[in-house]
């Protein structure tokens, strides 16, 4: 149940930080009451998911998805850089994100 609260607070992350750059600097009301909402939800998730996980490892799968996420739904939606060196090197945070998750579960 941890892995899911940490998988579920990294997505929230991902909300909190695109409506923290539509929010444009917090002047836009809504985007700025999901952006807090989101924020302290994801918070609240990754504090009760490292109950059982270890904190290294929790909170760097949590800012991994939170960063990857982010960057692919600016790179989707936001018609950010999909340049071929950022795409790889996404992948190689992704990848490092599954090595930590494996790890956790066999060490």
């Amino acid at each position: 149940m941890s892995w899911v609260m940490l998988f579920a607070a990294g997505l929230l992350e991902v909300v909190w930080a695109i409506a923290m750059k539509r929010s444009d600097g917090f002047s836009r009301l809504p985007e700025t009451v999901v952006f807090v909402v989101a924020a302290v939800a994801s918070v609240v998730l990754l504090s009760r998911a490292l109950r059982d996980l270890p904190v290294g490892t929790g909170y760097a799968v949590w800012t991994g998805i939170g960063a990857v996420g982010a960057a692919i739904v600016g790179i989707a939606w936001l018609d950010e850089s999909a340049a071929p060196l950022r795409v790889v090197s996404l992948a190689l945070v992704a990848c490092g994100i599954v090595g930590l998750a494996l790890s956790s579960q066999s060490g």
